[in-house]
């Protein structure tokens, strides 16, 4: 079983990510400032090739909530600044991840190191380094995080500050890549110039905001702890007897019981209750789970979902993936690879405000899949039943507009969504889609998807962010047997006017603290 970081590694890769941070960030804007990505006008040095891509920088950026002045044709650049240098971070250490992991693959079969990746590079033309080639590699195993379409890859980085980046990752630890809480302390390094920047300027928090400043990664213990007691008490019912649970003589012999390999339950707890049974005089004191057995979940585990509406970094979905594919390996028979399949696929559902959160939750579990014992390694997954549910509709819109003429049904279900999703890169998993569905209404995000899917342009914005709505309100308005989150903590007064708007309309007496909302 992989161990958390230790204090030191954990205190080397902070300074590590802080720092590439700032490295990246003055790359990219060194990068959008030579194609004139906030000007009104482009540059009259640039290529037919580059006026192209500084259209699709900067319909990109508009799409992720940086403004156009419609006037002057200057329009902001911090959003995409924000998300252009957390990308090109992001595939190379992902890359380093999987390369430390041998799960770096060249094709569907060839596994290669980062020393082999600068022999192949000396033979592409187009490659710099084994560097650059590893992070395409990268991007090509993990399609659901680094969109292909994407233009902010096609933008080229000044070498002396990827060089700067590669020295970074080169320089962390080996045992930081096997950590198991690595990848989710990464997020919260990458936030914390931003979260101090935010609570030192005393704005009231919206969505710009609320993703660094709320983000707090949960210590391991912890996600053990709440897990452990309730699918951890869920299972020990159906593996603990009648008998066990009288004649046991401590906690931990209990959980020695239930416990089966990759499932310690090292946190599950147990309290004692006298039972007098049906003869008085013969007292027994009983044991049974503190927390209950959760008897309203289904027994069966194809129809057992469940939830984490603030996933972040996947942390709790990477522990409840750790703990039911040996659970259900051993309960139904399955091979690792037959159980990861089904539990990827039906048991673990996730949102998160922040597009970035999704694309770490997905390699965090795409990683645990393949490099899981006995799962053969590097393969195809189900799709993942994770979406972004920050993501803005306010210039997809539009090209659903133009394209949606003489199509009532199609006009009908852009409004719908136009006024459901219009604040959700602010309330995200807020919004509940049912309570604004009539009875026996199509359902608009399938109207919108099916109809979009032939007229957008493939690859486009707007058919980009329909397919991530549809699977926003397909999430959305699910039924779950267990929600299991680390709520964001944003007091009232903290809040911006469409937060504290909201709360007060739909959670009138918890309206003091955003956690209360969730």
């Amino acid at each position: 079983m992989r161990t958390p970081l230790d204090k030191t590694l954990r205190g080397k890769l902070e300074k590590t990510v802080e720092k590439a941070r700032d490295i990246v960030e003055v790359a990219v804007t060194e990068a959008l400032t030579r194609l004139g990505i906030g000007e009104g006008n482009a540059p009259n040095y640039l290529s037919e090739v580059e006026r192209k891509l500084r259209t699709r920088l900067r319909a990109h950026g508009r799409q992720l909530g940086d403004v156009l002045n419609r006037d002057s044709g200057k329009q902001e650049t911090e959003l995409l600044v924000n998300e252009m240098a957390y990308e090109h971070w992001h595939r190379m250490l992902f890359a380093r991840f999987l390369e430390q992991s041998d799960l770096l693959m060249y094709d569907q079969y060839t596994q290669v190191t980062l020393k082999e990746c600068f022999e192949l590079a000396e033979e592409e033309p187009d490659i710099k380094d084994g560097w650059e080639l590893a992070g395409q590699l990268a991007q090509k195993m993990l399609p659901q995080i680094f969109r292909a379409d994407s233009p902010v890859f096609d933008v080229k980085l000044s070498i002396n500050h990827v060089q700067a980046l590669e020295e970074l990752i080169a320089n962390l630890h080996p045992d930081t890549f096997q950590a198991s809480d690595a990848l989710g302390w990464c997020y919260q390094f990458w936030q914390n110039k931003k979260k101090k920047q935010v609570n030192e300027s005393g704005v009231k928090i919206g969505a710009k905001e609320l993703s660094p400043v709320t983000q707090l990664f949960t210590e391991p213990y912890m996600v053990s702890f709440l897990l452990d007691n309730a699918l951890g008490a869920w299972w020990a019912k159906r593996r603990l007897t009648q008998d066990d649970l009288a004649t046991a003589t401590s906690e931990q012999e209990l959980r020695e019981l239930a416990s089966i390999p990759g499932v310690p339950l090292e946190y599950l707890r147990f309290v004692q209750n006298e039972d007098t049974g049906v003869d008085s005089e013969n007292k027994v004191n009983r044991w049974s789970c503190a927390a209950g057995d959760f008897d309203k979940w289904p027994d069966d585990l194809n129809e057992f979902k469940t939830l984490d509406p603030c996933c972040g970094s996947g942390h709790f979905l990477v522990a409840k993936f750790l703990m039911l594919v040996p659970i259900r390996m051993d309960l139904e028979g399955l091979t690792a690879k037959e159980a990861i399949d089904k539990v990827l696929a039906q048991n673990i559902h996730g949102l998160e405000l922040d597009q970035r959160c999704i694309e770490l939750a997905a390699f965090a579990l795409a990683l645990e899949a393949w490099r899981y014992p006995g799962a053969a390694g590097y393969r195809q997954l189900p799709e993942l039943q994770l979406a972004c549910s920050g993501m803005s509709i306010t210039e997809a819109q539009k090209e659903w507009k133009d394209l949606a003429k003489d199509d009532e049904e199609l006009q009908g279900a852009i409004k719908w969504m136009q006024q459901t999703f219009k604040d959700a890169p602010t309330l995200g998993s807020l919004i509940d889609p049912k309570k604004v569905l009539k009875e026996g209404q199509p359902l608009p995000w399938m109207v919108l998807e099916k109809r979009l899917i032939d007229k957008a342009d493939k690859g486009s914005e707007a058919q980009t962010i329909v397919q991530g709505l549809a699977k926003t309100a397909e999430l959305l308005v699910e039924n779950y047997d267990w929600v299991v989150t680390n709520v964001p903590y944003l007091t009232r007064k903290k809040m911006n006017d469409k937060l504290t708007s909201f709360c007060d309309s739909n959670y009138l007496h918890s309206k003091q603290d955003l956690a209360r909302a969730c």
